[in-house]
């Protein structure tokens, strides 16, 4: 059954940022429910009360204060070592029957390389390789062969080390990532594993991000 509540919380999980704001608590609530009314009475299918609305927005932002601002706030402050690296190259190849062996071959040649930056991710459909630039010329020879579907250079790579609470809190990468896309920070790629994650972002940009995730445990 359909009620204002259960509408209003259904409108605002739609609007990311209006959800952040919302937590914040730097909306004010009536001039928001008075722009939304019209909205939320052709869902609801009859008249609705601006006050109900009022009170369905207070009861969700006291909601929100609790799951965004404490939980996450508690892993987000516990974050560990932040490492930045640069001058990376990016591949994207259509994922085949021999990828896998000419990565192998790849990571023969550069394992006794120092310094080297090396990541990968395998899709369904699509394989990632990220290496330091001063070694492209290793994976287009052995990848000379292989489909390539996309090609960014000049990247950085932000790698940050989660507390392990990480995986029993919802919502602490969409924290992150909508922080940065407050500040127009363009992810070129993500590659996470359990307890720590890395984003690829342009170098010109990777100041800018760096100081957003550094400036969340404060």
């Amino acid at each position: 059954m359909k009620t204002v509540s259960s509408i209003v919380e259904n409108y605002i999980k739609t609007k990311p940022f209006l959800l952040n704001a919302l937590s914040l608590g730097i909306i004010n609530l009536t001039s928001l429910s008075r722009n939304i009314m019209t909205e939320l009475e052709s869902e609801f299918g009859k008249e609705v009360k601006q006050g109900a609305v009022v009170m369905a927005l207070k009861r969700l932002t006291e909601e929100l204060d609790f799951r965004l601002n404490h939980k996450i706030n508690k892993v987000i402050k516990n974050i560990g070592e932040i490492t930045v690296r640069s001058a990376l190259t990016d591949y994207t190849f259509v994922v085949s029957d021999t990828v896998l062996n000419k990565q192998a071959d790849l990571i023969t040649d550069i394992n006794s390389l120092p310094e080297i930056f090396y990541t990968s991710s395998k899709g369904v459909n699509e394989t990632n390789i990220v290496v330091s630039n001063s070694v492209n010329h290793l994976v287009e020879k052995h990848f000379a062969s292989e489909k390539l579907i996309q090609k960014l250079e000049n990247l950085a790579s932000i790698t940050v080390k989660l507390p392990k609470e990480n995986i029993v809190v919802p919502g602490i990468y969409y924290f992150i990532f909508q922080r940065l896309a407050w500040e127009g920070i363009i992810i070129n790629e993500v590659i996470s594993t359990s307890n720590e994650f890395t984003i690829m972002v342009s170098e010109n940009e990777v100041d800018v991000a760096f100081k957003v995730i550094k400036d969340l445990k404060n």
